[in-house]
């Protein structure tokens, strides 16, 4: 999240959201579009199964067309398995990220 974290706030995300977004809350004043895909994220993240169609349905409704529910499901599935690489491998943060 450190690293992830600040490479948002250079891109020019604000401070209290990217916080938010780090500690795992969905932003209240955030977009239904950002609510739905934050909730998308950690909801398949954490659980994996079992709340697919209520979460695509959310995402849908939020605007989100086909190719974009894809791309998201991509990115979230994508994350979580260099993460979890990272992770089983002992891998850890370049010197210039600090550690915590």
């Amino acid at each position: 999240m450190r690293h992830h974290g600040e490479a948002l706030r250079v891109e020019g995300g604000e401070p209290a959201l990217v916080d938010r977004l780090a500690s795992g809350e969905v932003p209240i004043a955030a977009s239904e579009r950002l609510r739905a895909l934050v909730r998308f994220s950690r909801e398949l993240t954490v659980l994996g199964h079992g709340q697919c169609e209520r979460l695509v349905a959310d995402l849908r409704a939020a605007g989100l067309d086909a190719r974009a529910v894809h791309d998201a499901a991509q990115v979230v599935a994508y994350f979580n398995y260099v993460n979890r690489i990272a992770l089983g491998l002992g891998v850890e943060l370049e010197p210039c990220w600090g550690a915590e």
